[in-house]
C-alpha cells in the first residue's frame, strides 16, 4: 500500500520563514561581516582598555586612547615603511627575469615566467586606480566596524546587567560564560598569531640585511604575513630569497636557505611556544582547511576571518554539547 505524507501548515510556514531568514543573512551578509571584525577587534583591545580603567580613567576616555595608540601605531609604521617597500617592491619584480636568469634555468620554465611578468607591469596602471577606488570605498566600511567595536568595548563593562534584563539571571550567566571564554580565546589567538607574524617579519628582516640579501623589506613582509598559513606559509614565503640569494653566489644562496630553515626552527620550538602558551590551541591542519575554506568563499577577507569564525563554531559546539 502507498504510504501518504502529510505536510501541515506550520510546517510549510516554518520552511517559508527560514528561507526568508536565510535570505535575509545573505542579503546583510556584509553588516554581519563588518560586525565579526568589529568583535574581534574587541576581544584584542579589551584587555588593554581595562588596564587604562583600573587608573580611574574613564571607559570611553580609554577607549579612545587605544584608538588613538593603535592608529598613530599604524599610520607611523605605514609612512615608514610603503615608500621603501613600493620602490623595491617594483625593482624587485622588474629584476626577477634576471635573478632566474642566473640561476641557469630552462628557457621553457623562463619564457612563460617573464610573459607573465611583463604582462602584470603591463596592467599596473589599471590595478592601480581600481585599487585607489577600492581603498576610498572602503574606507567607510573601516569606520563603520570601528564604531562598531567602539560601541562593543563600551558596553562590554555593563555586559553582564544587560544581558541579565534581557534574558533572565541563569540563561544570562550562560551566555556570559560563552562571551568571556570567546574573548579568551579569540583575543589569546589573534594578539599571538600578530606577535608571531611581527617577530617572523623581524628576524627575517635582521637575517637578510646581515647576508647582504637585496629587498629585505618586502621579503620580509611577505614572511610575517604568510606566517598565518601554517607549513605552507614559509617555506613560499623563502623561495623568493633563495632565488635571489642564488643568483648572487651559491654561498649566499645555501646561507638564505639555512636562515629560513634556522628561523622555521625558531619558530616551531620558541617563538610559538612561548607566545602561544595562553592561546587556543587550534590544529595546523584544521588552519588550513579554514583558510582555504575562506578564501574560497569570501575572498581575502574570508581568509583572515576564517580561523576567527572556526573557533567561535569550536566555543559554541562545546557549550552545546557541554549543555546536553
Amino acid at each position: 500500500m502507498p504510504k501518504k505524507i502529510e505536510i501541515s501548515h506550520k510546517t510549510i510556514i516554518f520552511t517559508v520563514l527560514f528561507l526568508i531568514l536565510l535570505a535575509f543573512l545573505y542579503f546583510i551578509r556584509d553588516i554581519i561581516l563588518q560586525f565579526f571584525v568589529a568583535l574581534l577587534i574587541m576581544t584584542i583591545l579589551n584587555p588593554l582598555v581595562v588596564r587604562l580603567s583600573k587608573f580611574k580613567i574613564p571607559r570611553a576616555v580609554s577607549i579612545l586612547v587605544v584608538y588613538i595608540l593603535m592608529l598613530g601605531v599604524i599610520g607611523v609604521a605605514f609612512a615608514g615603511i610603503i615608500p621603501p617597500l613600493a620602490d623595491q617592491t617594483t625593482t624587485f619584480v622588474n629584476n626577477l627575469p634576471e635573478y632566474i636568469e642566473n640561476l641557469a634555468v630552462p628557457n621553457i620554465v623562463i619564457e612563460p615566467v617573464i610573459n607573465q611578468l611583463f604582462s602584470a607591469l603591463g596592467e599596473l596602471p589599471t590595478q592601480a586606480a581600481k585599487a585607489t577606488i577600492s581603498i576610498f570605498s572602503n574606507l567607510v566600511n573601516v569606520l563603520l566596524v570601528l564604531i562598531f567595536a567602539f560601541y562593543l568595548l563600551l558596553s562590554r563593562s555593563k555586559q553582564d546587567e544587560q544581558l541579565e534584563v534581557l534574558f533572565g539571571k541563569e540563561r544570562s550567566k550562560k551566555i556570559v560564560n560563552i562571551i568571556d571564554t570567546l574573548e579568551i580565546k579569540l583575543g589569546g589567538w589573534a594578539r599571538g598569531q600578530l606577535t608571531l607574524m611581527f617577530l617572523v617579519g623581524f628576524i627575517t628582516y635582521i637575517g637578510l640585511r646581515l647576508l647582504g640579501i637585496p629587498y629585505a623589506l618586502p621579503l620580509a613582509i611577505l614572511a610575517g604575513l604568510l606566517e598565518i598559513v601554517p607549513y605552507v606559509g614559509p617555506i613560499i614565503a623563502a623561495i623568493p630569497a633563495v632565488i635571489i640569494g642564488f643568483s648572487i653566489s651559491t654561498l649566499i644562496g645555501i646561507a638564505a636557505t639555512a636562515l629560513a630553515f634556522l628561523i622555521q626552527q625558531l619558530e616551531n620550538y620558541l617563538i610559538v611556544p612561548k607566545i602561544m602558551a595562553k592561546s587556543v590551541g587550534v590544529s595546523p591542519i584544521v588552519i588550513l582547511l579554514a583558510l582555504t575554506i575562506g578564501f574560497k568563499i569570501a575572498g581575502a577577507m574570508g581568509g583572515l576571518i576564517s580561523v576567527p569564525v572556526f573557533i567561535t563554531l569550536q566555543v559554541f559546539a562545546k557549550e552545546y554539547i557541554d549543555s546536553k
